[in-house]
């Protein structure tokens, strides 16, 4: 659904809540140009208690964190981002969405170093299905092996949730639609199975579950850590560090 479609007004930008249409950056700020900046995909889920949040203090402490790298200084404690997340669910009159948090180095200079840079933080939240539609729930998707693989952590932090590196899910993702699959399954550098271009991966073999680990080039995920969480407190066996070749994904029970 585009978002001219949506009946969501409101966007909370740098402290303040504004128009939908307002929320607007220049064309030479320095995210726009070199990828700075680190986000977060969050699920606000409709309960009979209410709008709530998943896993939120996860999602914001990976946000801080993967500042770091880049030297972000976000501008705003948890505290305020939560408070500002919350009212603005409420704005907006949703029950259930999708939170987009996001600080970026913005407009002062176009040097590669953003030197004083200004950040900006801003959230969105609007409503948005399921990832893949919902069909996907109940009927799986065709995949492919893309032919694009994932940047090494000693290229780019993979711990980190950038906006630039996602120009490497955008081309695995594309392939994967112009060849006629749903999504893409990206190999790291050394040919194993890293991840999916929004997802991370889990294979099922004799009653196992493996997911690559964390040094195969993928985001911790914060699905990924409740999928373990869950599978073991159901007496399933976990390896969460697993290294899987290319050819294990065509023998695997489930994907």
């Amino acid at each position: 659904m585009a978002f001219e479609d949506m009946d969501v007004d409101t966007i909370w930008m740098d402290g303040e809540f504004v128009d939908w249409e307002d929320a607007q950056v220049h064309v030479l700020t320095h995210a726009l140009h070199y990828g700075s900046g680190v986000f977060e995909g969050v699920r606000c889920y409709d309960t009979e208690r209410g709008p709530a949040i998943f896993r939120w203090d996860e999602h914001l402490e990976r946000l801080y964190n993967s500042a770091k790298p880049y030297g972000l200084d976000i501008g705003h404690d948890p505290e305020e981002l939560t408070e500002a997340t919350v009212e603005l669910i409420r704005r907006n009159g949703l029950d259930s969405c999708y939170i987009r948090p996001i600080s970026f180095y913005g407009y002062h200079s176009l040097g590669v170093s953003p030197g004083d840079c200004p950040t900006k933080t801003a959230i969105g939240v609007w409503p948005w299905g399921a990832y893949l539609g919902e069909e996907a729930l109940e009927n799986g998707v065709d995949v492919m092996v893309s032919s694009w693989r994932k940047h090494a952590s000693s290229q780019i932090p993979t711990n980190a949730k950038t906006t630039g590196p996602y120009v490497n899910s955008l081309l695995a993702t594309e392939e994967a639609k112009d060849n006629g699959y749903v999504e893409a399954i990206v190999l790291n550098k050394d040919g194993n199975v890293a991840e999916g271009p929004g997802e991370n991966l889990f294979l099922v073999r004799d009653g196992t579950i493996y997911t690559p680990g964390l040094s195969e080039s993928i985001l911790d995920g914060i699905t990924r850590r409740t999928v373990i969480d869950l599978a073991e407190e159901m007496g399933y066996e976990v390896d969460d560090s697993a290294t899987i070749s290319r050819g294990e994904l065509y023998t695997a029970d489930e994907l």
